[in-house]
Parts: structure tokens; C-alpha cells; sequence
């Protein structure tokens, strides 16, 4: 069985098997979290940060997780909605009064979260080096018709949520959006999450592993390959380049499991926490092709909110059992590539249920 390192509430004993049982099966490094009500009961890592299994994983490995970094995103929009700083029920124009143009007067701030605005993807053709002119690409959104009517249908955006959200937050605040995560959210928790990573962070980062079938699914933009170079790192991709490991990403999360309380710190109202199970939408993705329960910037079902990234890692929160359950993993897969943290989810409520 695969070494595992970090601690577990031996009640959560399943967990760390599940881990292990999964890097035998082929994953390569990876790390969970669980947090039970505030307390850290599960804070686990193994493998290695490498193909070749050269170098070990360890406690304070990081790697990128994709859109996952979504859920940080709307967690700033939530924190600045809970100031009355943003106003959800706003046209997205009030505060970029650019993006009223082409017929998205009516797109309001809660449209960009639950991915009803109609603007899933870019106009025209877009290269992923291209990315990293803020100024220019959210130009080029503000400049975008609608695919559909704002708020009348729902479809995934994958790469527009982060620049959408992202501008609004730099209009209603004056910083960028990793700027403002890494001030107000990231760092009174003390997590080490980052969107837009640091040079002094590099040598800490496992990169990503393509999946033996290829760099990217045909039709997707951003392939793995893309991940690897520094400029890469260095950009503010708020919807897919966030950097952290399982243990930053339960910690911010579990304000949503916690009554708006993450790692002791007050980030949210509970009423404003609870605001994230406002439902956006509920129906067939037009992009996903599949059924889809959106609230505020997370699927929802039931008391839990959740989402995951590209090819494996996964953040859920329930607030019913103020539980939260992340899975953050070096080894992207496409096929049945969140079989891994799910399983990881279903031992920690296992668990809990024992």
C-alpha cells in the first residue's frame, strides 16, 4: 500500500485508505482534507510530484487545480455581496458600464455565477497566450453579444467565469481579483491558495501530468502542456489557474459548511454563506449536455455545494454536517478522472455516518 503522510482522526481512518488505495491505482500525488465543524480531522498527502516517482509529494506541495479555482472566485463575489459592497441583483453594467454593449443590458452580477449570462466562450478565435491580457480579453467580453437570452438558460463558462467575475470585482474593489483573494480571503485564513502564483512558490509546485490518451480533449482550449510554463503561473486566470492543495482548498471552502466561518475567521454572515444556495438555474447545461443545479457560483444538490477541476480535483461542502471534502491531484484524467475524489467524498460521509 501506498505511503501516506499527514494526520486523520482514526474515525476518518476510511479516507486515508481511500487515498492510498487510489495512488495504487495509479494516481501519482495528491492530497485530501476534510474539516468537521471548523476542526481539521483529516490532512493527508502521498505519491509524488513527478512522472518518473523520483520525488516525494509533500506537506506543503501545490499544484494547479483548475476550476476548482472557481469556487475561490465566488467566494470573493459572496464576501463583497455579505459588505454591501456588490449587489448580486445588479446589471453587471452598473459596475462595468462597458459591458452593457451587444444586448447584455440584463445580464445581472448573479447571471456571471450561475452561468446563465450567455457568454460561455469567446467570439471568434482565442490562443491561450492570449489569456493573459486582462485589459483585452475583457474587452473583448464586454464587447460580446449573448448566446441566449441572460438568465433564460444555463451553460457552463468555463474559461469566461474568472474574467467575468474577475473584472467585476476589479471594478467594485480597485484590486485584481487574485489581489483581492489574497488580501481579504487567502490570507486572514492563512491559506496557501493562490490565483496568480508567486516566483518564491515555483520550486513548491507539482506539475500537472497529462492523461495517457493526450494534452487535452478535442474542442477544449487550454491543454495540460499549457499549464507548465511560467507566464502560465504568473497570469490571474480566476476561472482555471489557482495553485493550493487539498488542505488550502477545505480550509476557504468550509466557510460555506460553517456558517461563514473558515479556519476561525469570520469571511462571511451566515446569511451570507447561506446566500450560495440561491438557485440560478436547473436544467441541462447547453454546453455540459447534462443535468445541472446551479446557485451562486456552485453546483449545488441538496445542502452541499461543490465543483471540481479538469481531469480529477474536487471541493464539497455540506451544511448540514458543516463538512468539507477536498481532493487536489497532480495526474489529470479524462475519463471517470473524478471517480478519484468522489470516492475520497464518499468515505469522509461514510465516516460521518458511522
Amino acid at each position: 500500500m501506498a505511503d501516506i503522510n499527514g494526520n486523520c482522526d482514526t474515525k476518518f481512518d476510511k479516507v486515508g485508505e481511500a487515498l492510498a488505495a487510489s495512488l495504487d491505482d495509479g494516481d501519482v500525488g495528491a492530497s485530501v482534507a476534510v474539516v468537521v465543524d471548523g476542526e481539521v480531522v483529516v490532512d493527508l498527502w502521498g505519491g509524488y510530484i513527478d512522472a518518473a516517482r523520483t520525488t516525494a509529494w509533500g506537506r506543503d506541495t501545490i499544484t494547479n487545480v483548475w476550476s476548482t479555482t472557481k469556487t475561490m472566485t465566488a467566494l470573493c463575489a459572496l464576501v463583497l455581496a455579505d459588505r454591501g459592497e456588490l449587489d448580486l441583483d445588479a446589471p453587471v453594467s452598473a459596475y462595468w458600464p462597458e459591458f452593457a454593449a451587444a444586448g447584455k443590458e440584463t445580464v445581472l452580477v448573479r447571471h456571471l455565477l450561475g452561468h446563465t449570462a450567455g457568454l460561455p466562450d469567446f467570439e471568434g478565435p482565442i490562443a491561450v497566450e492570449d489569456l493573459y491580457d486582462w485589459p483585452a480579453v475583457t474587452a473583448r467580453l464586454a464587447a460580446q453579444a449573448p448566446r441566449w437570452a441572460p438568465g433564460s438558460a444555463g451553460g457552463y463558462h468555463s474559461v469566461t467565469f474568472g474574467f467575468l467575475i474577475g473584472e467585476v470585482v476589479r471594478r467594485v474593489t480597485g484590486r485584481s481579483l487574485g489581489t483581492f483573494f489574497a488580501e481579504e480571503v487567502a490570507g486572514p485564513v492563512g491559506a496557501d491558495f493562490h490565483i496568480g502564483l508567486g516566483a518564491e512558490h515555483d520550486h513548491r509546485v507539482a506539475p500537472l501530468l497529462a492523461d495517457p490518451s493526450g494534452d487535452k480533449p478535442p474542442g477544449f482550449l487550454i491543454g495540460v502542456s499549457d499549464s507548465h510554463p511560467v507566464a502560465w503561473r504568473r497570469a490571474e486566470l480566476p476561472a482555471v489557474n489557482g495553485y493550493g492543495n487539498a488542505r488550502s482548498v477545505a480550509a476557504l471552502q468550509s466557510a460555506l459548511a460553517c456558517g461563514g466561518v473558515a479556519g476561525g475567521v469570520r469571511l462571511l454572515s451566515a446569511a451570507g454563506a447561506e446566500r450560495v444556495f440561491e438557485e440560478q438555474f436547473h436544467g441541462v447545461d447547453r454546453v455540459l449536455g447534462t443535468p445541472m443545479r446551479y446557485g451562486l457560483g456552485y453546483r449545488l444538490e441538496g445542502r452541499t455545494c461543490s465543483w471540481g477541476g479538469w481531469g480529477g480535483s474536487v471541493v464539497l461542502a455540506d451544511a448540514d454536517l458543516r463538512m468539507t471534502v477536498a481532493y487536489v491531484m497532480n495526474q489529470v484524467l479524462w475519463e471517470d478522472g473524478y471517480a478519484r475524489g468522489l470516492g475520497l467524498v464518499m468515505a469522509a460521509y461514510d465516516a460521518m455516518t458511522a
